[in-house]
């Protein structure tokens, strides 16, 4: 599919990655440092992980890259009413063998990518370590840290991005390209179209709190984790840092660009779904799924951010978006990382 032919409604920009996903004992965890329910960038001290999966664990290379699996989930959930209608860019590496893979795997789902190619660096990696169905990752961005703006500028992306109507970009880019992602936001915002944001993990708010701040003026919709929103409320709001409804509603007042009020989602993995705005706060139960069916938890945000997204494309209702998230995270926990095994029965 070329952009040309692309029908432009959802388009996701991020750090495209291939997950090398493991069960692990604890011991890996402690002899890492990494900690179940996390996710960090790989230090020089993570670097003989990778090749320890890979020698001792007998891994499963999975399609990852937290927008990426979201465009995937959202094409997915689309793909009887709205086939080809998603694209995602990033960076991978020019020639080796995990970029083709990510790239296979994206266009077998139905999504349009138009990777930056990367000459000097490989495509990213992400380990994924598995223990009692929960996951901690650890990534080695490589070529998806080189993302550039000049990208953006080539005929393609701009005929990309500018038939789409819905913006995605996690957290994790912001550490890659914030002038990327300021040429989406201010497009979006110009043309009075919907900027969606979501903020990833705790690192990204302790650590990139100034990009986090200027990427929210324009976030029409907010995204994170119950660990995700505690980080921000220590951050910011220490007086309710625990209390996810009020801190919910702060966050939905933040400043903002553009005349539409922002849309607050905190997931709280099997506990209600917190969605704030204009003052209300609602809480959406979720059906948890039995311990006994659980594979692992890995994508189950990414994936219900998807789902949300592919109702709200459609114009449909917050209740509908949001139980739509909660069956594409439910499916996605039942399967090892973000794998769309069969058709969608949603």
């Amino acid at each position: 599919m070329s952009s040309s032919a692309f029908k432009g409604l959802l388009m996701g920009m991020g750090n495209p990655l291939l997950d090398i996903s493991a069960e692990v004992g604890q011991d890996v965890l402690d002899k890492y440092g990494l900690k179940m329910d996390d996710a960090i960038l790989a230090e020089e001290k993570h670097q003989p992980l990778y090749a320890e999966l890979a020698e001792k664990y007998n891994p499963q290379y999975i399609a990852g890259g937290a927008t990426q699996n979201t465009i995937r989930v959202a094409q997915w959930m689309l793909s009887k009413t709205l086939p080809k209608t998603t694209a995602f860019m990033g960076c991978v590496g020019a020639s080796d063998e995990f970029g083709k893979t990510l790239e296979t795997c994206a266009a077998a789902d139905g999504v349009l990518t138009h990777y930056m190619k990367d000459e000097k660096a490989p495509t990213g990696t992400c380990a994924v370590l598995v223990k009692d169905g929960e996951r901690s990752l650890c990534t080695n961005l490589d070529a998806a840290n080189n993302f550039n703006k000049s990208h953006l500028e080539t005929d393609e992306a701009k005929a990309i991005y500018e038939s789409a109507k819905f913006y995605y970009i996690a957290g994790f880019f912001l550490t890659v390209s914030v002038e990327s992602l300021m040429v989406i936001a201010e497009h979006s915002l110009a043309n009075d179209k919907t900027f969606c944001l979501n903020l990833s993990a705790p690192f990204i708010i302790d650590f990139f709190g100034d990009a986090v701040a200027s990427a929210m003026e324009y976030a029409d919709y907010l995204f994170c984790n119950e660990s995700e929103a505690e980080a921000y409320g220590k951050k910011h709001f220490p007086e309710i840092a625990t209390d996810l409804n009020a801190l919910a509603l702060e966050v939905a007042k933040l400043p903002k660009k553009g005349s539409k009020p922002r849309i607050v989602v905190f997931t709280q993995g099997s506990k209600s779904t917190i969605v704030a705005s204009e003052g209300k706060v609602t809480e959406y139960k979720v059906d948890p799924l039995p311990k006994d069916q659980l594979v692992d938890t890995n994508g189950a945000g990414d994936s219900f951010v998807g789902g949300f997204l592919s109702q709200l494309v459609q114009g449909k209702d917050m209740e509908t978006c949001v139980n739509a998230g909660h069956f594409a995270a439910r499916f996605i926990i039942q399967q090892s990382g973000c794998t769309l095994s069969k058709p969608c029965e949603y």
